[in-house]
């Protein structure tokens, strides 16, 4: 029974909220003390407290009224008032439903069918050269384009926006009561609003509708109503629908197209792809139940930006592109060069405009048409005051040409003044005013004379010489000046050498230096860098141009001293134009050089030479000796050729400073001084190499090469470095003897341990490397490797012993002597050689040869 008391109670409260108005509710009576809040359900409290609100209440109203006029115990109404709260439904006064903040964002119905039809230019072909020189063209087909042009349904809602099917509402009220609506406008053009009915809006503006539903609504809502309202209404549109629109005529694809209902006339001429070839831009017909609308001119939009092409379209409207009326073409000196569609009463300033009017350059006084007369072309010349008022025709061309690539008043000057360039030309101007226009003549302007080049009017020149000096002090007179005179004031440097001086040899800079008067050694060697650590100060020569020369005299020389430290000094010798300064090198001056060791010693590694004359036995005593291991007798010196690649004394020095300028820039804790000269060192040029040993070296290897290439058959491989063949232990049992060679900078001494191999190399059966067997012949290893093959060279058989020298086989009278084998040595056996067949002219030649003798001797005997 606890269930139907508490539907009898919902009834009550029901029959109450609907059938009573505000006004009439302190006179209705329900009873509400049998309403039990705890076993009512969330969808019985929603229902309850949607109905109220219908009614205009809010929650204190319609709590208060429960309580006063249904006698609804204080308990039950705190626990309703709780249980709305909850729900959300409560508050200051009844609030709209949750669903209200998750409204989805508009968009646009059937959006795949819109794109689907679009005019995609990436499917067809570019714009022929035709097509491409139509004005507005390229604006509707352009295989790179990114924009649509698409109608943007983020827009507020234009008032004038007619509702079709499909639209999709939202009615909002708010104020005194809130409640909000969402209907879509039906097949029929009704939308159904819950409790209020259906309302027909199909064909409404947005203007309209919202009246009419507000009219509708306000017989629930009555405070909409009156000189004070308190609720309001706000209509607004959800989802958009589509249309279909069609567009017919010369437009590259006709057809029917669905649209989104924002879209205006230019959205689908873009979705068509735009006039064709042959269709026209300024004559577009928009039709609308079989009757015309508007005619639409795209100039307007592309040239003036109205918005003619803001027609709003709606369903089953017509675009008709007809053809072009009449064309002209404008090329030359405007901003837009192209072709142009003119409608009649088009003048030649409307084209002009047309095409962004003249350009910084053109020749704006008059224009060239060629127009169609008949069955030919006839040329007119417009002028400027002509331009409003010629009236254009179809297939004229008209030519803007260029201004002239000349001036009316230019002179210029040139040469030695402080301002040389061009100059206006003004009335009776004289060479005088445009000297001083140009700042006067400088310190080294040739004043003896200048030259003026005048242009006639055909074009040929004649040259003026004027006593510039004369002209300056007054004693001859001024030169009248006219339009394109070109003045010309020499230098004396123009007509003069350029004086130099060379510094060469000892140097960190040597090369060329400009030369002035006054100028001595020691200024020209600082110039130069200074004097690099090898060089001799007391042999510097100057070497010195002769003005009269005797035959087979070439210059004059004078030898020069310095201090090392560049002082001048009184007998400091002052240089002439043209003087070579040559530095020396000193004859005692080398840098440290280093030989290495290695192998089977004490103290193995890097040695510097201590003299000249130190020796290998010298190298091996510093190194302790040989140790017990030690294989004296294969011990090899490996000595640079004069093929290796040498650093020369500058290049190891440019190399140590380039090392000491990284250790200074790596380093955190550099005094003044360090970080000093670590700035001198990354301001300090590379030392020059000496252009003398660079030669020497290049010639040496040239001399080499064609040697090489100028011997038949021979190939030599240069080496940078080669094995040269010692025999240590004679060496160490007679220091300083002629086997005990003389070290060179670079060399290697190797000291291999004890080896007990011999290797077996070259045209034998079976190269391997065999064990040394102390005395076996060579015969011995070569039948240990299987022998000769069929094509040794047996003669020519060689052993390459491990101090790298070399030993072949000797024969007399049929009998070979082989070398001897030691250990560490290598046996190689040559080969003959590819045998080479007699060809058949070889064979007749050598029988001729031979019955020819045979023959001779014959007739000798005979």
């Amino acid at each position: 029974m606890p269930y139907l008391k508490n539907l009898w109670c919902l009834f009550a409260l029901v029959a109450f909220c609907t059938l009573t108005l505000p006004e009439t509710f302190a006179q209705e009576t329900a009873d509400f003390s049998e309403i039990n809040v705890d076993t009512m359900s969330d969808e019985e409290i929603e229902d309850l407290i949607n109905r109220a609100s219908a009614a205009g209440l809010t929650t204190e109203e319609f709590l208060e009224r429960a309580q006063a006029e249904g006698r609804m115990p204080p308990l039950q109404a705190e626990k309703l008032r709780e249980r709305i709260d909850q729900l959300e439904l409560g508050g200051a006064g009844f609030q709209r439903n949750s669903r209200v903040s998750n409204r989805d964002s508009r968009s646009q119905m059937g959006e795949k069918d819109i794109s689907d039809g679009y005019f995609n230019p990436r499917s067809y072909p570019r714009l022929s050269e035709e097509e491409a020189q139509i004005f507005g063209s390229e604006i509707f087909f352009n295989n790179r384009r990114t924009l649509t042009f698409e109608p943007s349904l983020n827009q507020a809602t234009p008032k004038s926006y007619v509702l079709g099917s499909g639209d999709l509402l939202y009615v909002d009220i708010y104020g005194q009561s809130e409640q909000y609506y969402e209907a879509t406008v039906n097949p029929d053009g009704f939308i159904l609003l819950d409790n209020i009915g259906t309302i027909s809006v199909s064909g409404k503006t947005i203007e309209e509708a919202t009246g009419i539903i507000k009219n509708r609504v306000s017989r629930f809502y009555p405070g909409m109503t009156g000189p004070n309202p308190n609720t309001f209404l706000q209509i607004s549109l959800g989802n958009v629908r589509t249309i279909q629109v069609n567009i017919l005529g010369d437009v590259r694809l006709p057809g029917t197209f669905t649209l989104s209902a924002f879209s205006t006339v230019f959205n689908a001429l873009y979705a068509a792809g735009g006039p064709s070839i042959n269709g026209s831009m300024r004559n577009i017909k928009v039709l609308r139940n079989n009757q015309l609308l508007s005619e639409v001119d795209v100039y307007d939009l592309l040239i003036k930006g109205e918005a003619s092409l803001d027609l709003r379209l709606e369903d089953q409207d017509v675009i008709l592109v007809p053809p072009f009326e009449s064309r002209a073409t404008i090329s030359g000196q405007v901003k837009r060069p192209k072709t142009f569609e003119i409608r009649e009463g088009d003048t030649f300033e409307d084209l002009l405009n047309y095409a962004g009017g003249f350009t910084d350059e053109a020749y704006k006084d008059q224009v060239t048409i060629a127009r169609i007369t008949g069955n030919e072309r006839a040329i007119s010349n417009v002028y400027k005051d002509q331009f409003s008022m010629f009236l254009m025709k179809g297939g004229d061309e008209i030519t803007v040409q260029r201004i002239l690539d000349r001036y009316t008043n230019r002179v210029q000057i040139v040469g030695a003044v402080f301002r040389p360039g061009t100059f206006a030309l003004v009335e009776n101007m004289m060479l005088s005013d445009l000297i001083e226009k140009a700042e006067g003549l400088r310190g080294d302007a040739y004043k003896v004379q200048a030259s003026v080049l005048r242009t006639r009017e055909d074009f040929s020149t004649q040259m003026f010489q004027i006593d510039l000096e004369g002209l300056l002090n007054g004693s001859s007179p001024d030169f009248a000046l006219q339009r394109e005179d070109v003045v010309r004031i020499a230098s004396i440097y123009d007509i003069e050498n350029e004086q130099y001086v060379q510094v060469l040899g000892e140097v960190k800079r040597p090369g060329i230096y400009p030369f002035s008067e006054g100028m001595e050694v020691e200024e020209l060697l600082i110039m130069a860098g200074g004097l690099q650590e090898t060089a001799n100060a007391n042999d510097i020569e100057i070497a010195r141009r002769l003005e009269d020369q005797d035959l087979g005299t070439l210059s004059e020389i004078f030898p020069v001293q310095v201090s090392p430290d560049l002082r001048m000094s009184d007998n400091s010798v002052e240089l002439k134009a043209f003087d070579q300064v040559i530095v020396r090198k000193r004859a005692n001056f080398t840098m440290q050089s280093l030989v290495a060791v290695e192998g089977q010693v004490n103290s193995p590694g890097m040695f510097a030479i201590e003299n000249s004359e130190e020796r290998i036995s010298d190298i091996v005593r510093r190194a302790g000796g040989l140790n017990q291991f030690a294989y004296a007798k294969g011990a090899a010196l490996i000595r640079r050729t004069e093929f290796y690649d040498t650093q020369s004394n500058q290049e190891r020095r440019q190399k140590n400073l380039e090392e000491l300028q990284q250790l200074l820039e790596a380093s955190q804790n550099n005094s003044e001084a360090q970080e000093e000269l670590l700035r001198r060192l990354r301001s300090d040029d590379p030392i020059a190499e000496s252009p003398v040993d660079d030669q020497l070296a290049e010639n040496k290897r040239e001399s080499l090469d064609q040697i090489a290439s100028e011997t038949p058959g021979f190939a030599v491989k240069l080496k940078e470095t080669e094995a040269v063949a010692i025999d240590l232990e004679k060496i160490l049992k007679n220091p300083g003897s002629e086997d005990d060679l003389i070290l060179e900078p670079g060399d290697i001494l190797s000291v291999p341990k004890l080896l007990q191999t011999v290797r077996m190399r070259g045209d034998v059966v079976y190269p391997t490397t065999l064990r040394y067997e102390g005395g076996r012949s060579l015969k011995y290893y070569i039948n240990g490797a299987g022998g000769f093959e069929r094509r040794a060279n047996r003669k020519q058989t060689y052993v390459v012993y491990a101090n790298g020298a070399v030993k072949r086989t000797k024969g007399f009278l049929g009998i070979r002597n082989y070398p001897p084998v030691e250990p560490g040595a290598e046996v190689i056996v040559p080969t003959k050689g590819p045998r080479v067949p007699l060809r058949l002219g070889e064979i007749v030649g050598i029988t001729t040869g031979i019955a020819t003798l045979a023959l001779v001797v014959s007739q000798i005997n005979w």
